[in-house]
C-alpha cells in the first residue's frame, strides 16, 4: 500500500566530466538516503552537458523494464548506488541510445535492486534561441518520446517527465488522471528562463493536477557555449505550496509525499472530477 513517504531531490552542476559527474551526482544520492530518503530523484542532464559529438560516445541502451540484461557503465554505475543505499532512484535525462543514432533523454526509475523499473522518453524537445543569446536545439541530436509513463513507488503512482515537458500542460493531466500522486520533473532549466517561469511553472503544474511536483535541477554554469542553469530544486504540494527548496549550489533537499494529502485536496477542491467537455 502507498505511504507517507520522505523524498530527495539533487541539485547539481553537470559538465562534459561524465566520471566527476556521476562522483558528485551519487555522492549526493548516498547523501539523501542517509538523510532518510527512500526515494531520490536527480536532475536531466546529470551525466554529461557539453558537446553532442563527446556525447555519444556515453550512450546506452537500457535494459527491458524488470529485466536482468547486462547495462553500460552509467545505468551500472547508479544500479550499484541505488542497491546500495536501499533506494528507489529516478534518473533525470539519461543517456540513452535511440535507435537512428541519436539519444532519447529518459527518464529512468530504478528500484532498490537496482533493476530498471520503468523508462520515460522526454516528448517535447527544447529547440529555441533566447534574448540573451542561448541556442540550444535539442531535437538535432535527441529524438521525441511518444508515450506517456507511470511507474509505482512507496508513496504510490509517480508521472515521469522531463523539463520542457513543465510548459504542456495535458501531458501532466494525463498522469493524474492514471493516477499520479506526484509527477518528476527533473530539469536543465536556463537561468533566463528560469528567473521568470520556474517557480509558476511548476506551482501550476501542482495546483493543476492536485499532486506533488518533484523538481531537481541542474545549477550554475555548464562550460558549454555559456549554458548556465538556474537550479532552485523544488518540492511543491498538492496545493501549489514549496514545501522544500535547494537554494543554491550543490545539494539536496528532502520532503514528505503524504497520500492522504493528495486525497484531502481532490476531495476539498474537486476541479479534476469537475473538468467539462468542449469542443
Amino acid at each position: 500500500m502507498s505511504a507517507k513517504t520522505t523524498v530527495g531531490i539533487v541539485q547539481m552542476c553537470a559538465n562534459a566530466d561524465v566520471e566527476a559527474n556521476l562522483d558528485s551526482t551519487l555522492s549526493l544520492v548516498s547523501g539523501a538516503a542517509d538523510a532518510g530518503a527512500r526515494v531520490v530523484l536527480v536532475p536531466e542532464a546529470f551525466a554529461f552537458i557539453g558537446r553532442e559529438r563527446d556525447r555519444a560516445e556515453w550512450l546506452e541502451r537500457l535494459p527491458e523494464p524488470n529485466s536482468t540484461d547486462a547495462q553500460g557503465p552509467i545505468l551500472e554505475r547508479c544500479a550499484e548506488t541505488a542497491r546500495t543505499t536501499g533506494s528507489h532512484l529516478v534518473l533525470g535525462g539519461f543517456p540513452e541510445q535511440a535507435p537512428d543514432g541519436r539519444a532519447y533523454n529518459t527518464c529512468v526509475h530504478l528500484t532498490p535492486d537496482g533493476v530498471v523499473a520503468a523508462a520515460y522518453r522526454k516528448i517535447h524537445l527544447f529547440d529555441v534561441d533566447l534574448a540573451d543569446g542561448t541556442r540550444l536545439a535539442e531535437s538535432r541530436g535527441t529524438a521525441a518520446g511518444d508515450r506517456a509513463v507511470i511507474t509505482e513507488t512507496p508513496f504510490g503512482p509517480l508521472g515521469l517527465t522531463v523539463c520542457y515537458d513543465v510548459r504542456f500542460p495535458l501531458l501532466y493531466q494525463a498522469l493524474a488522471d492514471q493516477g499520479a500522486m506526484a509527477i518528476a520533473v527533473p530539469s536543465a532549466f536556463t537561468r533566463t528562463t528560469g528567473r521568470d517561469h520556474w517557480h509558476v511553472l511548476l506551482r501550476a503544474r501542482a495546483i493543476e493536477c492536485q499532486c506533488y511536483i518533484l523538481a531537481p535541477a541542474q545549477h550554475g554554469d555548464h562550460g558549454h557555449r555559456g549554458r548556465q542553469s538556474y537550479g532552485h530544486g523544488l518540492v511543491v504540494d498538492p496545493w501549489g505550496d514549496v514545501v522544500a527548496e535547494c537554494e543554491g549550489g550543490d545539494g539536496f533537499a528532502l520532503a514528505d509525499i503524504d497520500p492522504a494529502r493528495v486525497a484531502e485536496v481532490r476531495a476539498q477542491l474537486p476541479s479534476l472530477a469537475n473538468r467539462g467537455r468542449f469542443q
